[in-house]
């Protein structure tokens, strides 16, 4: 069964998406991004993603009290990515209550330095962002495109120890037309060890359907779930038993 993990992304303060990474491309959901958390968690979620767009695109933390009253007004196992580039930005996630963070930026243009994160934090606490446009790694908040062709940055890590990937296929996110599925099956067929995230994408039941049975470990998913494209009680009949991870 494939892991459901429903994401919320933040800007002053309030829970929005973008589309395709576009700041200037912004729908405002909710105002309180602690309520929405706690709403799937009621659900039964046990995982949630949190990203930090005004950290991303400061290049440093900005809303850590969000993400602190999002756990501590829940038990929710929240991974947390944006604007993560130094010890201070790091440490401060996991002050702030984060089981795990998500870093991609830095991998690419610092890579010692993410290396240095591995081996103090461990692998388990440790997701290596991947973020996809036109076959390179993105950076700096999708600002900047990247010389990293995917495979390559993803072995070059893999055989560092990462175990975990989320990787966001950057010309489907927030557009709700499918997710890139051929692109997570390649991942997965060269690398079947990795606990790949799928992200992007994500429109219905049927698509987290198809991911699954394509065999992709893990899927994030947020703009089908505020425009009501996506029934949440509907989606715990994937695993009445655990609607969160097999």
């Amino acid at each position: 069964m494939i892991e459901l993990i429903p994401a919320i992304d933040i800007i002053n303060g309030q829970c929005v998406r973008l589309t395709k990474g576009d700041y200037d491309q912004k729908t405002v959901y909710r105002g309180a991004p602690a309520e929405v958390a706690k709403e799937f968690e009621a659900i039964g979620f046990r995982r949630l993603h949190v990203v930090d767009l005004d950290g991303a695109k400061s290049k440093h933390i900005v809303n850590d009290a969000v993400l602190r009253a999002i756990t501590t007004e829940t038990n929710l196992i929240v991974d947390f990515g944006g604007g993560i580039k130094t010890d201070e930005d790091i440490e401060k996630a996991f002050a702030a209550g984060a089981s795990m963070v998500t870093v991609g930026s830095i991998a690419v243009t610092q890579p010692d330095l993410f290396m240095g994160w591995l081996d103090k934090y461990g692998p388990e606490r440790m997701i290596l962002g991947a973020d996809v446009r036109h076959g390179k790694i993105s950076i700096n908040g999708w600002k900047e495109d990247s010389t990293e062709g995917l495979l390559p940055f993803l072995r070059k890590y893999i055989e560092a120890g990462v175990r975990n990937v989320l990787c966001t296929e950057i010309s489907k996110d927030g557009t709700l037309s499918g997710p890139a599925i051929g692109l997570y099956s390649e991942v997965m067929n060269t690398y079947p060890e990795l606990h790949l995230i799928a992200s992007g994408g994500v429109s219905s039941l049927d698509d987290i359907k198809a991911l699954g049975a394509a065999g992709i470990p893990a899927v994030v998913f947020g703009k089908a779930i505020y425009e009501g494209r996506i029934n949440l009680r509907e989606l715990i009949t994937l695993n009445p038993s655990n609607p969160c991870q097999d």
